[in-house]
């Protein structure tokens, strides 16, 4: 089974949380595409979250797999639901907080994002997959806790879909990524309308 590359994975979720619901991608397809396709899938994006200590040496096994799969549904499924205004699945409350709670609460830290006092995020390096998989539902759950949870948006670029986090003062960011999806779809519309104002010329 081959193994995902770096390129696979998107960084720009604005959460932990999000970011792992964006490892199944293309989600508007009937058929989505799972980057997560094996163990050493999960130990990489582990790693390159930053969730595992550098000295992590257990492998993620099939089960643990399975586990962070079912985790990530469950995340986007509630942080979708909260964020519409609706309350999430019960059981998907259920495994939320049995699974947050198999590690410690990490401390909490600052940023300043544009002039703003923010929460960092994560700290806590956890030393095996499991844990690190905790520490993804404690972001989940904090989330779904915050008044940012009003903030979550579906990309607005056709075949993309990814979730992120609209931290614009307007609050109306409609792409994940300017440089990805933003870009791209106002090229697409220009020529569109390029086309059409050529079709309405030559007649």
């Amino acid at each position: 089974m081959a193994v995902a590359t770096d390129n696979m994975w998107i960084w720009d979720g604005g959460r932990v949380c999000l970011d792992f619901a964006n490892t199944l991608r293309s989600r508007w397809r009937t058929t989505p595409e799972e980057t997560l396709r094996g163990p050493d899938d999960l130990m990489g994006w582990l790693r390159e979250a930053r969730l595992l200590a550098p000295a992590t040496t257990d492998p993620a096994t099939a089960a643990a797999l399975t586990s962070a799969r079912r985790l990530r549904e469950t995340v986007d499924r509630a942080v979708l639901a909260v964020a519409d205004g609706r309350l999430p699945p019960s059981g998907d409350v259920t495994l939320l907080n049995r699974s947050a709670a198999a590690a410690p609460r990490p401390a909490l830290q600052l940023v300043i994002t544009d002039d703003r006092l923010e929460p960092a995020g994560t700290t806590t390096l956890a030393d095996d997959p499991t844990l690190a998989l905790a520490l993804i539902a404690q972001d989940a759950v904090d989330l779904l806790l915050s008044a940012e949870i009003r903030r979550v948006r579906v990309c607005g670029a056709d075949h993309c879909a990814l979730r992120f986090l609209d931290r614009s003062p307007a609050r109306n960011r409609r792409w994940c990524s300017m440089s990805r999806c933003g870009n791209r779809t106002k090229v697409r519309l220009h020529q569109a309308r390029t086309r059409q104002s050529g079709g309405i010329t030559e007649s």
